[in-house]
């Protein structure tokens, strides 16, 4: 499908690309990885011709349709309704259909033969391309990202970047490439929406690549995982997850030959200098010599996961009360956010706020951080509670004539110069980076200056807005374990699952404009939420009779006894669905008893990774079964 081979990109006297490889086939879903500055974008606008490899090839075939999904994008302007826009993705059916148009109105003063065959050729044209569908297959997916049926007549213009990149997402999906090419998708996506956009690309039958941080969203797409790295591009077969098992793996026999050679190469140095200066043994000497500088040196492995090396401090611990929220009810022009609903922030509380977009998450935050005075109800701050606030828009606040470093000794004078330039490594600030001023930065840099002087605060309370936006995952790893190390109390807003995942121990969300609590993970959330949504699914026929007013009622215990049917059934599916996973593990467990597949270590780890996830399945399985068990006996009761 692409070939690039031998690869070579050079930035001035730098090289992004320095003779890499790498096979692009039909199928393949891969994610393209690395730390920031590894050339990930760059690949993308070479592959679509935006750049010129210095030396190398890049290969496909003319008749190649690529979507190509980059933030350039944001500069697109239109004053036509976004789901006109979104429609621009099926140029050939527009111009028929305004063909057909254009005939039917000749048709008006003009019966000619001429022109019936030219409108059958045309109507036969569009039907055969699905014209006829294109408007409710733009409307699906501009539903799926988020958009309401008011919403699409809006004109662009109107939206907000983020917004305006779902459409140029959703236009880029609906032109169905032969090949996706997704710079950070997810960037402008609340939770609802990535959620979608997963079920989306795992159906797609086409090729992807996707530059992505977001670690739960690549695994649930990918089978292939390329990370740029040193001016190389290496390839590993399984998604994220494997590719973390595989590079571990990778790195212990990589770290285990280099110190072999070490070892070697100073053997063979203690022996040409103990035998330099004999004549007898010149020779021999020189041998040896030449042996070593012939010799291909193994690298030492990088460690690409630094560790915190810093503690918060803060001066004085909150009380156990931290923020109550007192019968609070927020409203704009036409939209009720929240009505009288109250909550208490407790001291150690690591809180992750979570929703649709639209909701009301960060207004809510604002309210609870004192951002937003314009609401009814009272906002409480608890006993010696100190805080800071961390959003996107506080990258105003930064002094431009700064060096970043001088920005952070400034504002966080209780920490020692080395400390302060530990953590802005941690943030990507190495060397002599942390010197440069702040006027001269991207936007994601001076995000990432900001984070740095929210995380050095002397404040046992953070309010943190999107914080690992613009972050590599090497970053939110930092993040993270900075984050579990804060033994103060937080509330943050992110579309990052593992993020969130590994740093709250509640969530919150807002439904029918109440603050609701659920008291555990995020992944323990979504487990329960998905079985919520199943109840909801199968609740009452009432509620069905009701959306169907049209159709004679059927009588309850008629209802009743078609959904006994219909579960029953149900079961019986799950009881076979066992049934065959339980005869594939016995397989899979005879499997790993294999001599030739216990002897070969890589053999040995790909079948237990299988069967520890067929496993998993039966498991999974059985609980569904479990479930609808006690369900049915319920309805039978």
């Amino acid at each position: 499908m692409i070939s690039i081979n031998n690869l070579t990109f050079e930035i001035g006297s730098r090289a992004l690309y320095d003779d890499a490889n790498w096979h692009i086939k039909p199928g393949d879903k891969a994610g393209l990885i690395g730390a920031n500055g590894a050339g990930k974008s760059t690949l993308l606008k070479l592959i679509v011709g935006d750049y010129t490899p210095t030396s190398g090839t890049i290969s496909m075939a003319k008749d190649l349709k690529i979507g190509y999904l980059n933030q350039d994008l944001l500069s697109y302007h239109s004053d036509k309704s976004i789901l006109h826009v979104a429609m621009e993705a099926f140029e050939r059916q527009n111009q028929l259909h305004a063909e057909i148009e254009a005939l039917l109105h000749k048709m008006e003063t003009d019966y000619s033969d001429d022109i019936l065959n030219k409108l059958s050729d045309k109507q036969m044209e569009f039907e055969a391309l699905d014209g006829y569908s294109i408007e409710f297959r733009a409307h699906e997916i501009l539903a799926g990202l988020g958009f309401s049926e008011d919403e699409q007549q809006r004109p662009l213009a109107t939206f907000s970047g983020g917004w305006r990149m779902r459409v140029m997402l959703a236009r880029i999906l609906l032109q169905t490439p032969d090949i996706l090419l997704l710079d950070e998708p997810t960037n402008h996506l609340d939770l609802p929406s990535i959620k979608w956009l997963e079920n989306y690309l795992q159906s797609f039958e086409g090729s992807i690549v996707i530059v992505s941080h977001d670690r739960y969203f690549l695994d649930r797409i990918i089978n292939k995982t390329v990370e740029s790295r040193k001016g190389k591009l290496n390839v590993y077969a399984g998604n994220y997850s494997f590719y973390l098992e595989e590079k571990s793996l990778r790195e212990e026999i990589q770290g285990n030959q280099f110190k072999n050679q070490q070892a070697k190469i100073k053997q063979e140095e203690r022996l040409i200098e103990r035998f330099r200066a004999k004549a007898s043994k010149a020779k021999m000497v020189q041998s040896r010599i030449k042996a070593l500088d012939r010799m291909e040196k193994v690298d030492d492995i990088d460690d690409d996961n630094p560790e915190v090396n810093f503690s918060f401090k803060f001066s004085k611990p909150s009380g156990r009360h931290v923020v109550t929220l007192e019968n609070i009810s927020k409203s704009y022009p036409n939209l009720e956010i929240l009505q009288d609903t109250s909550a208490i922030i407790e001291k150690g509380d690591k809180i992750a706020l979570i929703g649709a977009n639209g909701k009301g998450k960060s207004t809510l935050l604002r309210i609870v951080a004192d951002a937003d005075k314009e609401y009814e109800g009272k906002s409480i701050k608890g006993h010696n509670v100190s805080q800071t606030f961390f959003a996107q828009h506080q990258l105003e606040a930064l002094h431009l004539e700064n060096t970043i470093i001088q920005e952070l000794v400034n504002f966080a004078p209780k920490h020692t110069e080395t400390e302060l330039r530990s953590i802005l490594g941690c943030f990507l600030f190495t060397g002599d980076d942390v010197f440069k001023k702040i006027k001269v930065l991207s936007g994601g840099e001076k995000s990432r200056v900001a984070l740095a002087k929210a995380l050095t605060a002397d404040a046992n309370f953070l309010v943190l807005d999107e914080p690992t936006n613009h972050l590599d995952m090497a970053s939110v790893n930092i993040l993270i374990q900075a984050l579990q190390q804060f033994e103060g109390t937080f509330i943050v807003v992110s579309h990052d699952r593992y993020f969130l995942d590994n740093v709250a121990n509640k969530i919150w969300f807002i439904e029918d404009k109440e603050i609701k609590e659920y008291p555990g993970t995020y992944q323990e959330y979504e487990e329960w939420n998905a079985k919520r949504v199943v109840k909801k699914d199968t609740s009452t026929p009432k509620k069905v009779v009701k959306e169907q007013p049209k159709k004679e009622k059927a009588s309850l215990s008629e209802d009743k006894t078609k959904l006994i049917q219909r579960k029953n059934k149900e079961l019986a599916s799950l009881e076979q669905q066992i049934e065959a996973s339980e005869k594939s593990l016995k397989e899979q467990e005879t499997n790993l008893a294999k001599e030739e597949i216990y002897a070969d270590a890589q053999k040995l780890q790909e079948a237990t990774r299988t069967y520890n996830s067929a496993k998993a399945s039966l498991q999974q399985l059985q609980n569904s079964w479990e479930e609808l068990a006690e369900e049915i006996m319920g309805l039978e009761g």
